[in-house]
């Protein structure tokens, strides 16, 4: 029998992935499920492992991998605006009303599924209100409450965390490490110009590094992710994968900085520092303001010259 799509090792033996199997073995898997999690790219090879596992059965007449089964079928945003169209899910649903071609079953797998727009978003929920016989339907998304209260009632969820680490980019170890001494610089007191000066230089020059360590990181990911991308990919899809694969490094990026903060903040909080626990709880939620505006097209530079100009302020002695 052909080797079976891995399942993410960090996923192996996990209660999530017993569940899944378990139910494929007994053919229970509900028509709809709903990935999610912080790691689209994790939520991808789950979907590709469970239609693996649905579409490669004894009864089959041909085996193929997922990205290239004739019984498969992938709704991907598409464009710079990252939209997945009425026009392309009728065009989904209409593939999925067909009998199937060598599967018992066919799937319909739907990247980033909170993209669909209003009129996409019902013509959807009219599918989940009457499944196509023989379809699994595979919704992935990292903002699960983006859709549609109807959409979400209707699938089965499963919520997988994020398992990666935002180390893994080169020079942003470094960066976190500096970024924590800045803290403690200012914590330490602004007592002059001088100070003042220092630190705003050192606040553009985190600015002007992550952005580099942003760049370089997208760059490499999209060039090892363009080479598994199926063939037959339009332009304007593969536009939306790589700039949702620039979102989720950024995302993760961020998230890194929360977590430096974090770190730098709790041993100063276990001493009972009032002026610390304020200044952590403010620059976190500048920090999720900031990722917030990113969502409206705000600048990557500009979102973070806008945390750490609050964080000079709150950090910083006087």
């Amino acid at each position: 029998m052909t080797e079976r799509v891995a399942w993410p090792p960090p996923l192996v033996g996990t209660p999530a992935v017993a569940v899944i199997e378990n139910a494929i073995a007994r053919q229970r898997l509900s028509h709809s499920v709903l990935l999610h999690g912080d790691d689209l790219t994790m939520l991808v090879q789950i979907a590709q492992a469970i239609a693996d596992r649905l579409l490669n059965t004894p009864e089959s007449s041909a085996h193929f991998t997922p990205d290239s089964h004739p019984d498969c079928f992938d709704l991907r945003p598409t464009g710079k605006m990252r939209q997945i169209t009425a026009e392309n899910t009728r065009e989904l649903i209409g593939k999925v009303q067909v009998s199937t071609h060598i599967a018992p079953r066919k799937v319909a797998i739907i990247h980033e599924c909170d993209r669909m727009n209003l009129a996409a978003a019902n013509i959807f929920l009219k599918t989940l209100e009457e499944p196509p016989a023989h379809t699994t339907l595979l919704l992935l998304t990292t903002r699960p409450y983006a859709l549609l209260p109807t959409i979400r009632s209707r699938v089965l969820l499963f919520r997988f965390p994020s398992v990666g680490t935002t180390t893994e980019h080169v020079g942003f170890p470094a960066w976190l490490t500096d970024y924590q001494a800045w803290l403690g610089r200012l914590a330490a007191g602004v007592t002059n110009k001088r100070d003042v000066a220092d630190h705003v230089f050192t606040l553009y020059g985190l600015v002007a590094r992550f952005d580099a360590i942003l760049e370089a990181a997208t760059s490499e990911a999209w060039k090892t992710e363009k080479d598994k991308l199926p063939a037959d990919l339009d332009d304007d899809e593969q536009v939306a994968i790589e700039t949702g694969l620039a979102n989720g490094i950024r995302q993760a990026l961020f998230a890194g900085i929360e977590h430096a903060t974090r770190a730098y903040a709790v041993p100063r909080l276990r001493t009972s520092d009032a002026a610390a626990q304020s200044a952590h709880t403010a620059a976190i939620t500048a920090l999720e303001h900031n990722v917030g505006l990113l969502r409206l097209n705000l600048n990557v530079a500009t979102a973070l010259e806008n945390f750490l100009l609050s964080s000079l302020r709150l950090w910083a002695k006087r």
